[in-house]
């Protein structure tokens, strides 16, 4: 019995050891040729969020999936493709939330809106209370 749940639990191990055994993306670890391609390609990525640290960059992060980003950033840098390209690449594929810097749209205007509305309810508090006392 005990061997048999042992064997159960290996089946359902494996998958989880090779997904660590991969090697790195090949431009995880690994700068582009051009200086001005790599300069414009770690000013990108020093705006993007990893997903699974949430508070480095991708620049920043030894997280396998940042290497990946990284690898990403670096090809499309490599074959052309701008900067706003790749960071709108990006967004659509994960989210408002991959970006330091979000864009006013459908879904990130709250960000932008509530605190203009909280400042103008205190300062409508601010001046009732004033008014009150003079």
């Amino acid at each position: 019995m005990k061997s048999g749940f042992a064997i159960l639990a290996l089946l359902f191990a494996a998958p989880l050891l090779a997904q660590q055994s991969l090697p790195p993306a090949p431009y995880a670890y690994r700068q582009l040729d051009d200086r001005a391609q790599e300069e414009a390609a770690q000013d990108l990525m020093e705006t993007l969020r990893c997903l699974k640290c949430q508070s480095q960059s991708i620049a920043d992060s030894d997280a396998p999936m940042a290497g990946d980003m990284r690898h990403q950033v670096r090809i499309r840098i490599a074959s052309g493709e701008s900067p706003d390209a790749i960071r709108d690449w990006l967004v659509q594929r994960y989210g408002d939330y991959v970006s330091y810097k979000p864009e006013v749209s459908a879904t990130t205007w709250p960000l932008f809106a509530i605190p203009g509305v909280f400042f103008v309810i205190a300062v409508g508090l601010l001046l009732r209370r004033y008014r009150r006392r003079a």
